[in-house]
């Protein structure tokens, strides 16, 4: 980052949501739109994506659908932070899309500020997914075969049900009474013993092993 901005790119085919999502955006503390798509052909073929943190994803779009599109992404420019946003609540889509490598996953009928501050909590870390599309993914993960059972120690168990509430790596050392490296210690464990290599990777198999408890 060359200053304190958040860069954030749109890829998204209806022109009103688009125009919407970039005005919101635009006018929100710290954001800056640099680019605004009607599909992933377009988005992908341009210079605005490689300078974006924070990339606002559709999944239903002409062409390339947007979780090929994610999946693209996260080859090519590993460190940026992808949200789904969409109407889709089919449990496959969200299972796909944090597979792919979304961090989040936001229905289209969200609010402007409250757009705002997933694309804040996202690149600061977090994980932002609303409460009916979190426990659809758990419902989702329940549903399935559970495999052997993974060996974490009560810390990384604690840490890893953070990690699944979209708390930052701060947050969670606040909480655990940890520095910020302590927490990244342990996520390392935790993402060797799971085998996995993202934030949201170690959520889902840690829903689907039952080492996260079910939403109350």
């Amino acid at each position: 980052m060359k200053d304190d901005l958040i860069y954030i790119a749109i890829v998204e085919d209806n022109p009103l949501m688009r125009q919407g999502w970039e005005m919101a955006l635009n006018a929100a503390e710290n954001m800056r739109v640099v680019g605004a798509y009607p599909n992933c052909e377009q988005a992908l073929n341009s210079e605005g994506m490689a300078e974006a943190d924070v990339v606002l994803m559709d999944i239903g779009l002409p062409g390339m659908s947007g979780i090929d599109g994610v999946r693209y992404l996260k080859e090519r420019f590993p460190e940026q932070v992808i949200i789904m946003c969409t109407v889709h609540e089919d449990d496959e889509k969200i299972f796909e899309s944090l597979c792919a490598g979304a961090v989040g996953y936001l229905l289209k009928k969200v609010a402007p500020h409250e757009l705002v501050k997933a694309v804040r909590e996202a690149y600061e870390g977090g994980s932002p997914i609303t409460p009916t599309v979190a426990r659809k993914v758990i419902s989702y993960f329940q549903k399935r075969p559970q495999k052997e059972e993974t060996k974490l120690t009560e810390r990384e168990r604690q840490v890893l049900n953070l990690m699944a509430e979209g708390k930052t790596y701060a947050a969670i050392a606040d909480e655990l009474f940890l520095s910020v490296d302590g927490v990244y210690y342990h996520i390392r464990h935790i993402y060797e013993k799971l085998q996995v290599h993202s934030r949201a990777e170690a959520v889902a198999k840690g829903i689907k092993n039952r080492l996260i408890p079910p939403l109350k």
